[in-house]
């Protein structure tokens, strides 16, 4: 496996410097040689004071734990590579010791967490849908937070006040009820609290879909106290499974969640810069208001700037099949319209901070996926692979034998399948293009279950002995093992006991078509594919998508059974997201040094306050709107497509012994989980003959990954525009940027792209309310070429 060893380079083939990093010492020896102030968690015994000789000399820089200084731990000339880096010289360990649980904080943070979940939850009925999440909150917090501290009075003013009086002993009552509401100023750990609990409230929106989908096309309403507990049930068992893998997905170094980074950034900048004496936080501010004011633009007046494409341009007259085929090969400003070969997007809300924060050895193997995908999509439909050509060249839609939407709502009888109609309808088909895309989604996860043993099986077992003896190499970690207390295993084990007792009650009580033996397999299947994906995605930033494993198992297991098959991914594919996003969460907790059993009972708070609110907005909406949302273009206001597409995808599931039995037309989409992962055990055989190829470690060589990407476009990049943008960033980013402006990269790339998130998001929120329809009636921008409203918006020939 790649070693985090500050001699190695991770991109061999890639003009990289090599990083240095600072030696963490054991839990004994830091224990035995650190005396750390309480305020500051700085130490400054070691440090020897020159005799006065009359020459004025700087004051020694303080030292942080293990002996390094803040001047080592930001040095110029370090480039981040490993996680050890971005440990040692990226995030600072800095730690005021600041309260994180006030009154103001858990106030702030039930504010937030039902203003996400609301509308999260009110997005999934709407015709537009947007992401309340990440930078967005931050800045919420972050102004409500000083406005609390700032328009309040402050009981640490009126103490101090009563202290210069020569106030003694007790301090009076008024002024400690003062302190309780509001003491000190909005501080970084209140902050974090408010984003992280929020955060965890709006993860209940993907379960709660469940239930719409049941009450709106099955007619099978459920009591409110069962929805609750369910959607609690699988929030918390993905928070239990979290816990037991903290070893391997937040104590290690190499666990960074790159992709976080720049709301870790944001918050500290937030807090540690001044405006007037920080030059990066002016530019936050900077960046943010210039963004704000730009998207306006491509997201509502000009969105051609979101997809720019030269050759769409030179080819708007194009008519028949030749019109067909360069929209093809150029088009991608709509869902499936094509490939968007060289085709740009200047919107910055769909090339985010998330694609420029991946490492650079995601970047390498998600742009040779890339290449590799468009190509076999233009293999595929032009060979005639699986009759492509009877079909449109992209789509997601199970179609019939004429290409047309294939009627899902006719063969299917109140979520069960009606043989008659599937008799007189024939089974669907798919796209060629998504059929492959199928294919290889199933390869990644045959590839990622067969990399995390075969690449970091031996790294596990070392995490976890470590762990036992109190050793760790992340000096985040180590710091937070020596200044606060671990949440016990045990709390972790109560609430997996708890979570599965929850569910256990909605199987049995209610008529959801799924059997307990089924519900127990689908919680082991979460809980064997959860560690993979947490491994990989705290350590390349990006997943790999599994919910086609547990809705295919489900089909096969429960064949027939929409609604069962729904029961079944909610519980496995929803688990193992909510695990993954909770050991985040828990990684943000480390670099923000709150306190574990903090994040703990506030990441709960927040998952059971999600429940309740995600479901009390969803059958509000379900009961005033049944009509507009069973008819899925709705109206301005709402609609039910997002529903009606999540019902889609499960009752063609619940096909899946017609569409992919042996010697059925796609029989080799479920075989692709083998194949996956014997492209592996070559990878790995490869690797251990040949380590290098003139300097490049073959091992760096993510097949998971790269697999994945070479059949992302179909099923979950088809408004292909924003790829080349994605990628373009991405490099500059890390490849430029990293290398050869590490000053540049380590003190503004994060907190300025965060402040485009922020900006773009806050931008599109307005737009929503305002023009869009989310407040009322949707109000278009006029109609110019633009604003192509009446074809693509990149111009490319329709083919009529």
């Amino acid at each position: 496996m790649p070693t985090t060893d500050s001699n190695t380079t991770s991109l061999g083939g890639l003009d990289t410097t090599e990083a240095k990093t600072v030696d963490v010492p054991s839990h004994g020896a830091t224990n035995a040689e650190l005396a750390v102030n309480e305020k500051t968690g700085y130490t400054f015994e070691d440090v020897e004071v020159p005799e006065d000789d009359g020459e004025i000399k700087a004051a020694p820089l303080p030292l942080y734990e293990g002996g390094e200084t803040e001047e080592d731990n930001g040095s110029e000339d370090v480039i981040i590579i490993t996680g050890a880096d971005a440990s040692n010289h990226l995030l600072s360990i800095r730690d005021d010791f600041d309260p994180a649980v006030t009154f103001r904080s858990l106030f702030l943070a039930t504010i937030l967490s039902g203003f996400q979940a609301v509308m999260t939850q009110i997005y999934n009925f709407k015709p537009t849908l947007v992401s309340i999440q990440g930078t967005f909150i931050v800045l919420i917090a972050y102004f409500l937070g000083r406005a609390w501290a700032n328009a309040l009075p402050r009981g640490d003013y009126f103490e101090a006040r009563w202290r210069a009086k020569g106030g003694q002993g007790k301090i009076p009552t008024w002024i400690r009820v003062m302190s309780f509401f509001n003491y000190g100023p909005w501080g970084l750990k209140e902050h974090a609290i408010c984003s992280i609990t929020a955060t965890s409230a709006s993860n209940a929106s993907a379960s709660v879909t469940v239930f719409a989908a049941q009450d709106l096309f099955y007619n099978l309403p459920l009591s409110a106290v069962t929805v609750v507990l369910s959607t609690i049930s699988i929030g918390l068992f993905g928070y239990g499974i979290a816990g037991l893998l903290r070893p391997i997905a937040v104590w290690h170094v190499d666990a960074v969640y790159w992709g976080s980074l720049p709301t870790v950034k944001t918050l500290q900048g937030l807090h540690w810069q001044e405006i007037k004496s920080s030059k990066p936080l002016r530019y936050f501010w900077y960046a943010f208001t210039g963004m704000f004011f730009y998207e306006f633009f491509p997201a509502y007046m000009f969105p051609w700037l979101n997809s720019v494409s030269i050759p769409c341009l030179a080819s708007m007259h194009a008519t028949g099949n030749k019109a067909s085929i360069l929209t093809n090969l150029f088009g991608g400003s709509l869902n499936n319209e094509g490939i968007g070969l060289f085709n740009l997007s200047f919107d910055w809300q769909y090339i985010t901070s998330f694609n420029t924060a991946l490492p650079l050895k995601l970047q390498a193997n998600q742009a040779a996926g890339y290449l590799v995908c468009l190509a076999a999509m233009l293999g595929i439909y032009y060979s005639n692979t699986w009759d492509a050509k009877s079909y449109p060249f992209m789509s997601t839609r199970l179609l019939s034998a004429d290409g047309s939407p294939y009627p899902i709502t006719k063969v299917f009888t109140s979520g069960v399948l009606n043989h008659e109609a599937l008799a007189q309808y024939g089974i669907p088909s798919l796209s060629g293009t998504f059929a492959y895309a199928m294919f290889m989604a199933n390869a990644a996860i045959g590839a990622l279950i067969t990399h995390c043993i075969l690449f970091w099986g031996g790294d596990i077992k070392r995490a976890y002995k470590s762990a036992r003896a109190e050793s760790y190499d992340d000096r985040h970690h180590n710091h937070m093992a020596k200044h606060y207390k671990e949440t016990p295993w045990l709390w972790y084990g109560a609430v997996l006991l708890f979570s599965f007792i929850l569910g256990l009650v909605v199987v049995i009580k209610e008529n959801i078509s799924l059997p307990v033996w089924a519900y127990i397999v689908s919680l082991l299947l979460g809980i064997f594919i959860a560690p993979f994906s947490c491994i990989i995605n705290s350590r390349f930033g990006n997943g790999i998508a599994t919910n086609n494993l547990s809705k295919m198992l489900a089909g096969l297991m429960l064949p027939e059974r929409p609604v069962g098959n729904m029961y079944f991914a909610a519980w496995s594919h929803n688990v193992i997201q909510n695990t993954v996003l909770l050991c985040n969460d828990l990684k943000m907790g480390e670099y923000l040094k709150v306190p574990p059993r903090v994040m703990f009972l506030t990441q709960i708070y927040g998952t059971v306050l999600g429940g309740f609110i995600n479901y009390a907005v969803m059958i509000s909406i379900v009961k005033g709107n049944r009509d507009l949302l069973i008819n899925s273009n709705g109206d301005a206001s709402w609609s039910g497509a997002t529903i009606q597409s999540y019902n889609t995808n499960a009752t063609s599931w619940a096909l899946a012994k017609y569409l992919y039995k042996t010697g059925a037309k796609y029989h080799m989409v479920p075989i692709g989980l083998a194949i996956g992962a014997a492209i592996v055990v070559a990878h790995r055989i490869v690797c251990h003959f040949v380590p290098k190829i003139r300097g490049f470690a073959l091992d760096n060589i993510n097949m998971p990954q790269f697999i994945q990407f070479a059949g992302y476009i179909p099923s979950s990049a088809s408004q292909t525009c924003v790829i080349f943008s994605q990628v373009i960033a991405g490099f500059f980013v890390q490849f430029y940027l990293r290398n050869y402006r590490p000053r540049i990269f380590k003190d503004y790339m994060y907190l300025v792209t965060g402040a485009f998130d922020g900006a773009s998001l806050t931008a599109l929120f307005i737009l929503s309310f305002v023009v869009f329809g989310a407040g009322g009636r949707a109000i278009p921008f006029p109609s110019w070429w633009g604003n192509n409203v009446n074809g693509n918006y990149d111009l490319c020939p329709t083919g009529d």
